[in-house]
């Protein structure tokens, strides 16, 4: 199959790919992993940031993760993220490619991929997505519908539910993204003391290119960065 060219970055700079990883390697903590966000990247770049020491990847749609997959089966130690929305009819397909899943943003879609995934023997790894302020734009919990919907998921023995991940709206000041990450991480905190028997949450996926600084502030043990290492996307 020929590389992934659709929509993506037409031209890249593997020096630069490099030296853009290595500034953010050199201000994020050692307990920061970094993601880098590959929608609309072509493969020979994602090469570039594997050969700079990148092992985990972020993709949004099931289809382009699949088609770079079969382009990277030599890289036989990436991790693979999904991060954009998923609708529940591919969630089979979900599980199959990705180990990490930090956009569950329903007890509908837990219950779906629990199921699934005890039908396969699998046990992914899920972040629960959530909602710190009303935005259309956005899926997952508000505040008051996971702490509700904790008792349930908790019953999801084929998850391994470690932490939340937020987008906070696009457009808010400084303060006001800030104050969204330390909200997720105090939820995240309350949550823990609940002392669930399935569900934990050490992990806190929040943080883009235009935030990530001030995530790491609240506590991200996730960030997920695209064009800080990429450059715009084509188109």
């Amino acid at each position: 199959m020929a590389d992934f060219v659709a929509n993506s970055l037409g031209s890249f700079d593997a020096g630069q790919i490099a030296q853009r990883i290595q500034e953010i390697r050199e201000v994020l903590p050692v307990s920061v992993q970094l993601i880098a966000v590959t929608k609309q990247v072509s493969v020979a770049a994602m090469r570039a940031a594997y050969a700079a020491g990148v092992r985990h990847f972020g993709e949004s749609r099931i289809q382009e993760a699949i088609t770079k997959q079969e382009q990277l089966t030599d890289l036989a130690d990436v991790t693979w993220h999904l991060i954009g929305h998923l609708q529940s009819n591919k969630a089979g397909k979900a599980l199959e490619i990705f180990q990490w899943i930090h956009s569950v943003d329903s007890l509908k879609l837990a219950q779906r991929l629990d199921s699934l995934a005890a039908q396969h023997q699998l046990r992914p790894h899920v972040c629960l997505q959530v909602k710190m302020l009303p935005d259309p734009t956005k899926f997952g919990w508000d505040e008051a519908q996971l702490l509700a919907d904790l008792a349930a998921l908790d019953e999801c023995q084929h998850l391994d539910i470690t932490g939340l991940m937020v987008i906070p709206p696009f457009g808010l000041p400084d303060e006001a993204t800030l104050d969204v990450f330390k909200r997720t991480h105090q939820l995240a905190q309350t949550i823990q003391q609940r002392s669930l028997k399935s569900i934990r949450m050490e992990e806190l996926s929040m943080g883009m290119s235009n935030d990530y600084r001030l995530a790491v502030q609240a506590g991200a043990t996730f960030v997920r960065l695209g064009r800080t290492l990429f450059g715009d996307r084509a188109g």
